[in-house]
């Protein structure tokens, strides 16, 4: 009865909510932040989605462009988040940079939720062998310089604008962890999204296939990205 008394304290006590918030905060805004960038309409989403509608080797494909992500955002997250941290007048440009590009995400995916349009991911040749897809998808996800922009310089940059808004909060590593956290949040989205879109693809396709579907998830994007960019403008 006292050990559950005491642990009843412990997780109700302000000291561990306030903790366990300090986690999860930049878990979840690297989610968010990660979701709004990798799920727009684009090349590689629509070759994931039209393997899944096959079922032409959907394994391999997300494989690839989940691992490939996590390299990127990882690099990301590392090298440019490091990069920035240690140069507070590039964290200020980079800050209002990665602002300004996201209220302009923002814009132009609410535009797309203004003027919608279906996506047809069954048309067009598909993949005839394993390495036909595998090598789709590298050059989809490694050739795209949308790819780099998105995930290497863009979310590398959000992770260290966030880690150095939120210096204190983070546990005993600071802005150190806070960046990590972040990006985590990130890659948790990136192989998930992923995941849910090749091998949930017959589920999706009729629903993606209505215009309307995609003025109220691209509705939703310009939402988290005018928020995201908003936060970074006012320091976090």
């Amino acid at each position: 009865m006292v050990l559950q008394n005491l642990s009843l304290y412990f997780i109700t006590s302000r000291p561990y909510r306030r903790g366990v918030l300090s986690f999860l905060a930049p878990l979840a805004a690297g989610l968010a932040a990660g979701l709004s960038l990798i799920v727009a309409i684009g090349a590689q989403n629509a070759f994931v989605l039209r393997q899944g509608l096959r079922r032409e080797h959907v394994l391999p494909v997300v494989l690839v462009c989940a691992v490939s992500d996590l390299v990127l955002i990882a690099a990301g997250t590392a090298g440019l988040g490091a990069l920035v941290t240690g140069a507070p007048v590039l964290l200020t440009v980079v800050r209002w940079g990665g602002a300004a590009f996201l209220l302009t995400l923002a814009a132009l995916a609410a535009r797309r939720a203004l003027r919608p349009g279906g996506l047809d991911p069954a048309s067009g040749a598909g993949a005839t062998s394993a390495r036909s897809a595998v090598g789709t998808s590298l050059a989809l996800t490694w050739l795209n310089p949308h790819v780099y922009l998105d995930t290497v310089l863009l979310l590398g940059s959000l992770a260290a604008g966030y880690a150095a808004a939120h210096a204190g909060g983070a546990g005993a590593g600071g802005a150190d962890t806070a960046r990590w956290l972040f990006g985590t949040g990130a890659m948790v989205a990136s192989v998930v999204w992923f995941t849910a879109l090749g091998f949930g693809a017959r589920l999706l396709a009729p629903v993606f296939a209505r215009p309307g579907a995609w003025r109220v998830l691209d509705g939703v994007i310009a939402v988290v990205m005018a928020t995201i960019g908003v936060s970074l403008l006012l320091g976090g």
